[in-house]
């Protein structure tokens, strides 16, 4: 096999590759007859369109220094895949869904028959698209939408969904059904996505759930925990993101939701681990991945690669290592033909960083553990620990569609 890795839109520093001269080329190509005895030599052609640069640039970066990884692993260290001359162009998509699908338009008319990247999700629908109308292969990465999964047959997700984070919250409960959760989220596309989800999977089964969405531009949050406290939750549902997030939980910790209540939410990346104020150590953490969750055969690799070329483990890592394995177990059965390598993928389980993954058939979720987490101080600084393992099927979404 030959490889060469590219990289377009923006210059990178990534993990350092063992690079020879490829020509990319749209259709298979063999150098020597089979009557001689040689197998035939195929040209696959894979774009990476991520977030380079932009606000998800340290989430494409996690993603695709754990995608180097994950190559490095599936290939036993050699980077090859028999038979196969591979060529790899990372994309700048800057979170946008337009250049996105730009980007997504020049990769399909060059032959690229398979896509990758997207931590976007608006990027990962719009690509998503484009795979179906061509017949390419979409592996998409970090994007949490639920929209994703089951939106076509040529794409799969190599990270978790929203459903799979409100399910997680659901084994902090001994039980479900009857009781009281409110939904505290800001009053956006994201918020309203988190409300409608909670409502969805644990309304679904049972639960009175209350939401309590609070204007994007507001700075004083006092009356609504007082109001949170007033409403006696057996668990609040905390789906938040940007600049007010501390003064948020300052606000939580005073009027003593925090010590009083289960409150759950998402640990962030490694940047966000300080963030929660002085009541950290009182909030529930759902969790899709922090450094040393896990410690089998895969973490190790990924953590010893990872070390060697100056970076470590982060939420999303999991995701582009995990998107390397689903990739070169596509082609090295499918060989490019997208048709054999869906075959290939559908219903495949293997081991992962996280532990066991089975891709699903039916809509292509990935089923995966998800981790119960809180922080602790550390001379000062909080730094997570595992409360638990969220067993996958537990917390697997509904099937799509």
């Amino acid at each position: 096999m030959r490889r060469t890795t590219k990289f377009a839109g923006v210059g990178v520093a990534l993990a350092a590759l063992t690079l020879t001269a490829c020509a990319p080329t749209a259709n298979p190509t063999s150098t020597v007859s089979a009557s001689e005895g040689a197998t035939e030599t195929v040209a696959v052609n894979v774009g990476m369109i991520t977030s380079i640069t932009g606000p998800l640039a340290a989430y494409g970066a996690a993603y695709q220094q754990g995608f180097e990884a994950g190559l490095d692993y599936a290939t036993d260290g050699t980077g090859e895949i028999d038979g196969v001359e591979l060529t790899i162009e990372w994309v700048d998509d800057q979170g946008n869904p337009d250049t996105a699908v730009t980007q997504a338009k020049d990769l399909i008319g060059q032959g690229f028959q398979i896509l990758g990247g997207s931590a976007a999700s608006g990027v990962a629908l719009a690509v998503a698209e484009q795979a179906a109308q061509n017949d390419v292969l979409f592996l998409s990465g970090p994007a949490a939408a639920d929209a994703i999964t089951g939106i076509n047959e040529q794409t799969f997700r190599s990270g978790r969904q929203t459903l799979q984070d409100v399910a997680t919250a659901a084994t902090f409960l001994e039980d479900v059904e009857g009781a009281n959760i409110v939904v505290f989220a800001q009053d956006n596309a994201f918020g309203q996505g988190n409300v409608a989800s909670v409502q969805s999977v644990l309304g679904g089964e049972g639960a009175n759930v209350t939401p309590i969405l609070v204007a994007e531009d507001a700075t004083e949050f006092t009356p609504f925990a007082q109001q949170i406290s007033a409403a006696s939750p057996d668990l609040v549902f905390v789906a938040w993101a940007g600049a007010t997030s501390g003064a948020m939980w300052e606000a939580l910790a005073q009027q003593q939701v925090l010590a009083n209540t289960t409150v759950v939410t998402g640990l962030g990346d490694r940047s966000t681990h300080q963030a929660y104020g002085p009541g950290s150590g009182d909030i529930q953490f759902l969790n899709h991945y922090f450094a040393g969750a896990t410690d089998n055969e895969a973490a190790q690799a990924m953590d010893a690669y990872l070390e060697e070329n100056g970076h470590e483990a982060d939420l999303f890592t999991v995701d582009g290592f995990a998107g390397a394995q689903m990739l070169v177990h596509a082609i090295t059965e499918g060989k490019g033909d997208t048709a054999a390598m869906i075959d290939a993928l559908e219903g495949w389980t293997f081991e992962s960083v996280k532990g066991e993954l089975t891709i699903r058939a039916e809509d292509h979720a990935l089923i995966q553990p998800m981790f119960q987490v809180r922080l602790v101080d550390d001379g000062g600084t909080w730094v997570p620990e595992l409360i638990e393992v969220a067993d996958a099927e537990a917390v697997a979404p509904p099937v799509a569609g």
